[in-house]
C-alpha cells in the first residue's frame, strides 16, 4: 500500500512540474513566418484586398514579440506626392508570440 501510495505522489509530482515547461520550438522564428502569419490573420478581418494594399510587411523581433506592420502610400505634401510611410494612419499591425505564434494583440481594432 505504501508502494502505491508512493508512486500516486511522484506521478502527480511528474504531472504538475511538467505542466509549466514551455515548447522549445520556436513557431514564427523569422521575420518570413512572422508576415506569412499576419497576412492570413489579417484578411478574414480587413479582406484581402486591404491587405495586398498594404505590402510589403515589415517584421521586427523584440523581447520575443514579432511586430509586423504593413507600409500605406500616403500624401506627404501639398502637391499630394505618394510615397511609401510606414507611419499612416490606418495601417495594419499584428504583434505575433515568437515562441507560440500566439497573436497578442492587432492594430488597428475593429
Amino acid at each position: 500500500m505504501r508502494i502505491f501510495a508512493a508512486l500516486c505522489c511522484l506521478l502527480l509530482a511528474a504531472a504538475i512540474f511538467g505542466q509549466d515547461t514551455k515548447p522549445k520550438k520556436e513557431y514564427v522564428p523569422d521575420s518570413e513566418t512572422a508576415v506569412k502569419v499576419a497576412e492570413a490573420v489579417l484578411a478574414p478581418i480587413y479582406g484581402q484586398g486591404k491587405v495586398e494594399s498594404q505590402k510589403p510587411f515589415t517584421a521586427k523581433l523584440k523581447d520575443n514579440v514579432w511586430t509586423v506592420s504593413g507600409t500605406l502610400l500616403c500624401a506627404s505634401d501639398q502637391n499630394d506626392r505618394r510615397r511609401l510611410s510606414p507611419s499612416c494612419s490606418g495601417i495594419l499591425e499584428v504583434l505575433i508570440s515568437k515562441s507560440d505564434a500566439h497573436v497578442l494583440d492587432m492594430f488597428p481594432r475593429k
